[in-house]
């Protein structure tokens, strides 16, 4: 009778997440003389794994004289909730050797889960040959843990085999294949397997909705999600409103972000806090940092989702000492910094030339946090470090880091280098740069202007037909404008739009206005072999020309314009976009591929370099 009373407690106890009840029923438990009675040791190592006390659950673990497959289970299960995977792993041998155990299939479920959490199909597979070797192996519940390791891991033909195994597919199973097969763009795979689905629910369409919004498929994303709509698929669970929310912020479309939003106040589940931070980070990509501010501020709770969504949001906006004053706020109120974060702060003091404050980053994100920095820690770091001039600390520190530089990397030094005029050291990162094979058609134009500087014209000649060459596999420039519900796509030396004429009108007044106040065409950017007069025609007619002048016949009066680019805005188009904020007496915000710029009263948040 004592012991079902424990038992039920320690139930109420899971259920209500209350670890120091958990703690005080061990203790009424050990005073009663029953810690290795029947079911309580197991139960109770349970209950401190489900209410976060992995250490009190580990103890006790050691401490018992028997342990069994379901005593296994639930330590393996605690690591796993404890996000600690590595250990459910390492821990796995002693039960083998120690306790003479073969793993049922309780525990193989719970090996197959700390397999897909760190994305270790190696190990997967070695756990897979436990399963297929045991009396277990035909668990359907198994199996479908496999079938969401392999597919998580990108192995989806044996995913597929586990699948097409399963005598009795449940629905892990088959949003789990959906999934994978949608998150890495086998689109009909996962639109047969999906119209396949005996009961098409929610968690079906989410997983292939978010499937697609990670596979960079957005808009298929949002028609299969107007399709969930019409048929009438009750949203009890927001995890789908948040990949929509993703999908408007990776195509950078506010009005259908806003929409959106609009829903999920409908549906009562803004308060949500996953939304919420999809919300901040989509306002913050769609380039209305303001309106990410407004949601952040009004949130009642924030983890470091939270806090990190809005410290990147302001410092890639410009607004850098904003973003290090939030992070001031985000220390104070407890929480605790993540990788993304610390590349919001090194980024955000990159543009204001805080060097000293980016080194202390730096160094604390190891020494404080314990985090070792990545290759785009290294980025941000040495962008910080050429962004003020410390060009040989950063040649340093590039020939020092862990990781091999890639091409962004040393092209970012040789900007730098161009930038500050350090011409014998662009010479040498240029040579270097060279020998790597670039891909990227801009890092030709950066060396290519190294090279002239220095009056090595053998050099610019090779560089140039390198560039000739890369001309046929450069991607096409192309510039969106959204007006309301209305949105234009323009290509560089677009002439087919039906606005051609009085587009070419209003950028022909506004050059020779420029020209008036001093601008100069940088034509550095354009590599056809060709004379000057076509190279300014080809820059006249860029995309990101075509959709500013767009938004200021069509955008009403003072609003801002926003446009999104696929690639980087030249330097021309630069400061073209300056002169025609102070000229027009508008704030132009472009998204490109590299960072936004905000343009106003003839200035720009990159302060020029980017």
């Amino acid at each position: 009778m004592l012991i079902s009373h424990y038992l039920h407690q320690l139930q109420l106890c899971v259920r209500r997440h209350t670890p120091l009840t958990a703690k005080n029923l061990h203790s009424q438990i050990i005073k009663a003389g029953l810690e290795h009675c029947g079911p309580l040791p197991n139960t109770l190592i349970d209950a401190y794994g489900k209410c976060g006390l992995i250490q009190d659950a580990l103890h006790l673990f050691d401490e018992m004289p028997h342990r069994d497959h379901v005593s296994w289970a639930s330590i393996l299960t605690a690591h796993n909730q404890a996000n600690l995977p590595h250990l459910t792993l390492s821990m796995f041998p002693s039960m083998l050797k120690d306790d003479e155990l073969g793993p049922d299939h309780f525990v193989l479920a719970s090996l197959v889960k700390a397999c897909t959490t760190l994305g270790d199909f190696r190990k997967g597979k070695q756990v897979h040959a436990h399963f297929v070797l045991s009396p277990f192996r035909d668990d359907n519940v198994v199996k479908s843990s496999l079938v969401d390791m392999y597919a998580k891991c990108g192995l989806l033909d044996n995913a597929r085999g586990v699948f097409d195994s399963i005598s009795l597919k449940n629905s892990v199973s088959w949003t789990a294949m959906i999934s994978g097969y949608a998150r890495h763009g086998r689109k009909s795979e996962a639109s047969d397997l999906f119209q396949r689905v005996p009961v098409r629910n929610l968690f079906s369409w989410t997983a292939f909705i978010s499937g697609l919004v990670q596979s960079g498929n957005g808009v298929d994303a949002f028609y299969l999600f107007i399709e969930m709509r019409r048929v009438g698929v009750n949203i009890v669970d927001p995890l789908v409103l948040s990949s929509i929310v993703g999908a408007s912020a990776n195509l950078a479309v506010l009005e259908l972000g806003k929409q959106i939003h609009g829903l999920v106040i409908t549906l009562g589940y803004e308060s949500c806090i996953f939304i919420s931070n999809a919300l901040v980070d989509m306002y913050a990509k769609c380039s209305d940092i303001l309106a990410a501010k407004e949601i952040f501020g009004r949130m009642q709770r924030r983890d470091v989702v939270s806090w990190t969504s809005i410290i990147v949001g302001t410092a890639q906006h410009g607004q850098a000492k904003e973003a290090l004053a939030i992070y001031d706020e985000m220390i104070y109120a407890g929480v605790k910094p993540n990788e993304v974060t610390f590349v919001g702060l090194i980024y955000a003091c990159s543009h204001v030339g805080l060097v000293s404050k980016g080194r202390y980053l730096f160094k604390s994100m190891k020494e404080d946090y314990g985090i070792n920095p990545s290759l785009q820690h290294y980025t941000c770091f040495l962008d910080l470090l050429s962004r003020s001039g410390q060009l040989d600390e950063a040649e340093n520190v590039i020939n020092a880091m862990p990781f091999k530089p890639d091409e962004p990397t040393w092209a970012a030094l040789l900007s730098a280098c161009k930038h500050h005029n350090n011409i014998e050291m662009g010479i040498r990162v240029a040579d270097h740069l060279l020998s790597l094979e670039p891909e990227d058609p801009s890092t030709y134009i950066l060396l290519s202007n190294i090279y002239a500087r220095a009056e090595l014209w053998e050099k610019v000649s090779k560089v140039r037909k390198l560039m000739a060459f890369m001309e046929v596999k450069k991607q096409p420039g192309y510039s969106c404008i959204e007006l309301g519900k209305e949105s234009e796509v323009f290509y560089a030396g677009e002439t087919a739009h039906s606005m051609k004429d009085v587009i070419f009108g209003l950028l022909k007044k506004l050059d020779e206005e420029m020209r008036r106040r001093g601008y100069v065409p940088d034509i550095s950017s354009v590599l056809h072999d060709m004379e000057w007069q076509e190279k300014e025609r080809q820059l006249f007619w860029h995309s990101e020309r075509l959709a500013v002048a767009y938004g200021l016949l069509k955008a009403v009066p003072g609003t801002v314009i926003r446009v999104v680019k696929n690639l980087r805005v030249c330097g021309d188009c630069h400061t073209v976009l300056k002169f025609i904020s102070t000229i027009m007496k508008r704030e132009i915000v472009v998204r490109d591929a590299n960072r936004y710029h905000h343009f106003k009263d003839g200035e720009c948040s990159c302060n020029d370099f980017w």
